[in-house]
């Protein structure tokens, strides 16, 4: 199955050489980006200072495209990357770099899928990523690619604050299929970074708990009518509500409706505390949405703001909630 996801996220336009990579410290020269959250005129100062030559053993910054869309869009990520990207930009697929055994959708793949894509895609450890969503949704599924990457142990990983604005400036911008030809490269396969992953069972002993909401908060993403259980889920026959005592935080009021945008740091600390999240750094933060995707957007809104402590993303969120308690089970609360 492995060997079948890789042949399919290689498109047959991309010509992959291997080669292997070995970095003395005197060659190495990285982006040094200020924060995690990326400005277009950052992004694009740091392509102009990429190396020029075609084959070149010194550490890039590499955009990588994180579109995509719900099933039922009409639209698919691929297409939009090949429309209009970024110059150099790969296409990281959420529908493809994951656990291809999981009954749940974009469930983080294994280490061995997340090394092999990256070795296909033509990325170094050492390379600077910033990752960036379609320009028509501005932020929406690129923080769980970075967050993937995270998991994973690239050391500089970062988010585009967006690819709307990029194109709205007037930078670089290239499409079609001819220039996605990459050499592929040697990416050692490193373990999960669990620190950073919740599981059901995790998430189940937390709602069970006196300390719930003191020690460690949930937070979910999912728009407010399904966390109350008054609108429907998007999966047929799944119930809509919420994990006993989290707190809902709409990610896209997080997002600037006309720009797209995620909010500057200081109104997204207003509408964090605001919607209850506590500001210590003792109190830990899991996060969940419908499939995982859009939580993330809570994790980097919370770094924006600059409210630290412990932060994890539930991956199976709750598609696998709902379907692991039972429609009718106590665990689903509904307000």
């Amino acid at each position: 199955m492995l060997l079948t996801l890789l042949r399919t996220a290689s498109r047959p336009s991309q010509r992959i050489i291997l080669r292997s990579v070995s970095h003395p410290a005197s060659t190495i020269k990285m982006a040094n980006f200020s924060s995690y959250i990326v400005t277009p005129h950052e992004l694009h100062q740091a392509l102009s200072n990429n190396p020029t030559a075609a084959s070149t053993i010194t550490p890039r910054t590499i955009p990588i495209s994180a579109e995509w869309f719900l099933p039922n869009d009409g639209r698919t990520g691929y297409e939009e990357y090949v429309k209009l990207r970024i110059p150099g930009a790969r296409f990281f697929d959420l529908d493809k770099i994951k656990d291809p055994d999981s009954p749940y959708p974009h469930m983080l793949p294994t280490p061995e899928v997340f090394s092999e894509a990256m070795k296909n895609l033509g990325i170094q450890r050492e390379d600077t990523v910033v990752i960036y969503d379609s320009p028509q949704v501005g932020i929406f599924s690129a923080p769980r690619a970075a967050w993937t990457f995270r998991v994973f142990g690239h050391p500089k990983v970062h988010l585009l604050n967006n690819f709307k604005q990029y194109v709205d400036e007037g930078l670089p911008t290239e499409s079609g299929e001819e220039n996605l030809s990459y050499e592929k490269t040697v990416y050692p396969a490193a373990p999960f970074n669990y620190s950073l992953v919740a599981s059901f069972e995790e998430i189940k002993d937390i709602s069970q708990s006196e300390e719930n909401g003191k020690k460690i908060q949930i937070i979910d993403a999912r728009p407010n009518g399904r966390w109350k259980g008054t609108d429907p889920e998007p999966r047929a026959g799944l119930s809509s509500g919420h994990v006993p005592n989290s707190i809902n935080i709409p990610f896209s009021s997080l997002i600037d409706p006309i720009t797209k945008k995620l909010l500057s740091s200081g109104e997204l600390k207003r509408i964090l505390l605001d919607s209850g999240v506590n500001p210590s750094k003792d109190v830990e933060k899991r996060f969940m949405c419908g499939t995982g995707v859009t939580a993330v957007i809570i994790d980097a809104a919370l770094e924006e703001a600059g409210i630290e402590g412990k932060r994890k993303v539930y991956d199976g969120s709750w598609t696998e909630w709902a379907q692991r308690v039972g429609g009718s089970s106590s665990l689903i609360a509904k307000s």
